[in-house]
């Protein structure tokens, strides 16, 4: 039986890392809307949100700012942090589900079908009459579905109880096709080629309140499909056996969070482009404050994800201003020595 004291400071270290966690968040956010080619004060901002929120009147001057905050830089970082959100919970339930420490939302291959939607419309110019603007996320959902279930009738047809080694193995060959796709489009690319490279490497500039609408009903339905899930990733985390042994509905489940997890993928790419690291690294990072139990691990992962890929945007828009690098670039930076100092402390700790 677990001690009073035990339950008790283990409750007290979750609650600060929700703390942690939404403070970060906060901070990142703020930061996010005040640093730029104008800066704008924490409290100017926050007289512009209760302004907006009750719908008050502001003078010409406030105008100004309140355009720059709310048409410009409050969209741009909420889509940052959906994109970070959705990628960082996909990975968590992809690094539990799969019993892989190195998956991430890419390993199935359902980045590089969106992807390859996304230059497809971007290499034949396409535009559907009906959406628009719109058209290149729309394909690049769509192709991420499709890469999902080809994945997935592919792991059946060769194992119908679709063993985790199966899925990631058909998910590897997969990518792998499908990356070729890419490079041979790049290679016939003539004038679009940067336009596909930049794409390539993410980003979430110039993309409104429009973009947002987008990825929103996603987010909320990959995610509260992942939440609903999180015992049976628990369970499913100790081998496909022991969670049939405990009553889970191990295929059924697992087709759940394949499906929620792609979902939240294929949206993320499709409004931002390929970001990495952010689904590797913020999953363990999470793991070593809160413990692997799904139920904190995964809304922690999606609060800290979040705001690490806004403070990512932050730095890729400000550090060579007034050019942008690619987010890519910054989280690539930034993850890769992340990760392998994640794993050397890992190591160290099993040695000792």
């Amino acid at each position: 039986m677990q001690k009073p004291f035990t339950r008790t400071f283990s409750g007290n270290k979750k609650l600060v890392s929700y703390v942690s966690a939404c403070a970060f968040l906060l901070m990142a956010i703020f930061l996010g809307i005040a640093i730029g080619a104008v800066h704008v004060p924490f409290s100017e901002i926050a007289s512009i949100l209760m302004k907006e929120i009750f719908h008050l009147h502001q003078n010409n001057e406030a105008d100004l700012m309140a355009n720059i905050v709310m048409n410009i830089r409050l969209p741009r970082v909420i889509l940052a942090g959906l994109v970070g959100a959705s990628l960082a919970v996909a990975g968590a339930a992809f690094q539990g589900l799969l019993r892989n420490p190195l998956a991430d939302p890419y390993t199935l291959g359902v980045s590089s079908g969106a992807s390859v939607g996304a230059v497809v419309v971007l290499f034949f110019q396409i535009s559907l009459p009906f959406a628009g603007l719109f058209t290149l996320p729309l394909i690049s959902i769509v192709a991420s579905f499709i890469t999902i279930f080809l994945v997935l009738f592919f792991a059946r047809t060769i194992e119908p109880s679709m063993k985790v080694e199966t899925i990631i193995l058909t998910g590897i060959i997969f990518s792998s096709f499908l990356g070729s796709v890419l490079s041979l489009m790049i290679a016939l690319s003539g004038e679009e080629l940067r336009q596909i490279i930049g794409w390539l490497l993410g980003s979430v500039s110039m993309r409104g309140w429009s973009y947002v609408r987008i990825i929103l009903p996603f987010f909320i339905v990959g995610g509260l499909i992942l939440m609903m899930n999180v015992r049976e990733l628990n369970a499913m985390s100790f081998g496909e056996d022991r969670a049939k042994h405990l009553g889970v509905n191990v295929e059924r489940r697992k087709l759940a969070i394949l499906l929620a997890g792609s979902l939240l993928t294929g949206a993320a790419v499709a409004v931002s482009g390929t970001i990495g690291f952010v689904g590797l690294v913020i999953p363990h990072f999470v793991r070593m404050l809160s413990g692997p139990d799904h139920k904190h691990l995964l809304p922690l992962s999606m609060l800290v994800g979040a705001g690490f890929l806004i403070l990512a945007d932050l730095v890729a828009r400000t550090i060579i201003q007034p050019a942008e690098l690619p987010i890519g670039v910054i989280t690539a930076l930034i993850g890769a020595p992340a990760f392998a100092a994640i794993l050397v402390k890992r190591r160290m700790e099993r040695r000792g």
